[in-house]
């Protein structure tokens, strides 16, 4: 069976790119051509929408936001209107509980199937295909996709019904934010009372404070690299959408508002396209001061 992948960006190329590996009849659609270009070279097929929807039975998205899933699901020449019955949409974009919602039902009244499966691990877990996976949707569904997972993930789990992968996500990046926040206002102290910011961040690994974030992260703020693997723009996105969420549920996120702040100032210095660990430049300009290796 052929298999669509629409997506294939930060995240989304090394993601295809296990699938196509490992034997996957390849579909891929992406709005740059230069991304398309790599897979049909490796043996996989570019295609329109309509002739993903007509030729596969599965078809993954990862794209930046929900209004693109939904545009490419819906809008004119979408996906959906060329899926037969029977056919599964797997969604792995972070995108709100509410819009995975809206593209379930939407579909299962066309008799195809939708779940929601966003992943955490960064584009260091999707190049090394060690993603974890958080699906939400019917369990028919999940089963039919969990060997594709197997390729790209380390795990995947069935939360529950529809919406519940996404709000697992959000879950995930309220940690992660607010991660990203806190390890930089606490490096910005260690390196204005003098440390050696590289010693501190050894000597806190694999006690409380070590954590995926610090040990990927660190590194690349010290040697001031903020060519990005996740974007200020995604991490912007990601607490926007936590927020909106916890306003309709009536939840309470204090600390991700002002870290949601914090980015929005971010991007408005112009740097979305910048890797998320640029944060730390928020807090150094404050302090005075620069979180980097000390050179011989």
């Amino acid at each position: 069976m052929k298999v669509g992948f629409i997506g294939l960006g930060i995240m989304g190329r090394p993601m295809a790119e296990h699938l196509l590996e490992k034997g996957t009849e390849l579909i891929v659609s992406d709005v740059n051509p230069d991304a398309v270009a790599v897979f049909t070279e490796k043996g996989a097929e570019e295609g329109s929408y309509t002739k993903i929807g007509e030729q596969c039975g599965i078809v993954f998205l990862m794209v930046p936001t929900g209004a693109i899933s939904q545009s490419i699901l819906f809008g004119e020449g979408g996906v959906a209107y060329a899926l037969e019955k029977g056919s599964v949409v797997c969604d792995m974009s972070s995108v709100t509980a509410e819009c995975s919602k809206e593209c379930y039902a939407k579909l299962k009244e066309m008799g195809i199937g939708f779940v929601d499966a966003p992943v955490s691990g960064g584009e260091g877990g999707a190049k090394a295909g060690s993603l974890a996976i958080m699906c939400g949707g019917d369990e028919e569904d999940y089963k039919k996709l969990v060997p594709y997972f197997e390729m790209m993930g380390s795990h995947s789990v069935l939360v529950g019904d529809s919406g519940a992968g996404s709000i697992t996500k959000l879950t995930n990046q309220i940690i992660v934010v607010n991660t990203l926040a806190v390890m930089s206002e606490a490096f910005t102290f260690a390196a204005k009372a003098g440390a050696d910011v590289e010693k501190v961040y050894n000597a806190l690994l694999g006690g409380w404070a070590d954590s995926n974030v610090l040990r990927e992260k660190m590194p690349m703020i010290m040697d001031r690299n903020f060519v990005p693997g996740g974007t200020v723009a995604i991490m912007d996105k990601d607490a926007g959408n936590a927020l909106s969420t916890a306003h309709a549920t009536g939840a309470y996120l204090p600390y991700t508002a002002m870290t949601y702040e914090i980015f929005q100032h971010l991007t408005s210095q112009g740097y979305a396209k910048a890797d998320q660990g640029i944060i730390v430049q928020h807090f150094e300009k404050i302090a005075g001061c620069e979180v980097s290796r000390k050179k011989d």
